[in-house]
């Protein structure tokens, strides 16, 4: 019984996996993040949002973007703190830690599905060629 429920938990993590972004503090730009997120939405049903220290606003945002659009619904968010060594300074630190995970939203295949209104009218006009 203990080596199904292991089983259960590993394929559990490992699904986990796939539809976990973790958000860093580069410079890569915010709808880098949105497009993914909408990205992984399409494979799965839910994606967790993860952020550390000063990627947490990334992550707010880009959860809010896709609220806010319709694409995606907040199903649970989770803050805690974690220690990592400052490698810097060579000593133990905290650092604040958010999860955020949305589900699908109920429009969210009728949104990806449409095309962007400055393409939708550059084809009705015929500037652009009509590929569908």
């Amino acid at each position: 019984m203990t080596m199904e429920t292991d089983a259960v938990k590993q394929i559990n993590r490992e699904n986990l996996k796939k539809n976990k972004i973790q958000v860093s503090n580069t410079k890569k730009p915010l709808f880098f993040y949105v497009n993914l997120a909408k990205r992984y939405l399409q494979q799965n049903t839910e994606i967790e949002l993860s952020a550390l220290g000063l990627a947490i606003t990334t992550v707010v945002t880009v959860a809010e973007i896709l609220k806010n659009s319709g694409f995606a619904n907040a199903k649970r968010i989770l803050t805690s703190t974690v220690r990592m060594k400052d490698e810097a300074k060579g000593r133990l630190v905290q650092k604040a830690r958010i999860e955020i995970v949305l589900e699908k939203g109920e429009k969210f295949e009728t949104l990806m599905n449409q095309r962007p209104a400055a393409v939708q009218e550059a084809t009705e006009n015929g500037k652009v060629e009509n590929k569908q």
